[in-house]
């Protein structure tokens, strides 16, 4: 299948989970669709883009270490996804892979998210929080940045001055999750 060829396929693919997953068990079948996948996630501006997304995240929660060997394009160009129904797959897709990283069962995702891809998510993440994102983004990646301050002793200190400085003007949602995240930080 070329790329074009799963550009069109894409167009069928909606929001029931069905066809998402579908898709995402396609690409699971078919690895070297993976590159292809990517491509047309990062086709930023069009719309196509974020059926894409939505197919990647259900592969990655189906197979996470799939995205492996595409680890350095994925974590590459994330910071061009601008279109919202795209937005929340790739948060997503970020705390996969910072649950996966902080995981306690040892996995192949703590062996190559390498520094310089967690730097990207976090970077991403920090992007999510400050801009103004639906809460599904800011939710995933309140708790990407919170695994990842594990490591980095300057992300906690960053993201409670962020969770405080909006709690007031965001939904109750973010309110929420926020005060979760900030019990956790505050231990």
């Amino acid at each position: 299948m070329t790329t074009d060829q799963l550009y069109a396929d894409l167009n069928y693919v909606n929001h029931s989970r069905e066809k998402r997953l579908h898709y995402a068990n396609l690409v699971i079948n078919n690895p070297k669709l993976i590159s292809k996948l990517l491509a047309v996630l990062f086709r930023v501006d069009d719309k196509i883009s974020c059926r894409a997304a939505w197919v990647l995240e259900f592969m990655c929660h189906e197979n996470l270490e799939y995205l492996i060997p595409h680890l350095d394009t994925f974590t590459a160009n994330i910071h061009k996804v601008h279109l919202d129904p795209a937005v929340r797959p790739i948060a997503k897709i970020c705390e996969y892979l910072a649950k996966a990283y902080y995981a306690k069962t040892p996995n192949k995702i703590q062996l190559h998210l390498n520094p310089i891809y967690q730097e990207r998510i976090i970077a991403v993440c920090f992007d999510y929080m400050i801009h103004d994102e639906k809460i599904a983004p800011k939710a995933y990646s309140m708790n990407t940045l919170y695994l990842f301050g594990a490591d980095y002793d300057w992300i906690h200190p960053e993201l409670v001055i962020i969770l405080e400085r909006d709690f007031q003007m965001q939904s109750s949602g973010f309110k929420a999750r926020a005060k979760h995240i900030l019990k956790k930080l505050k231990k």
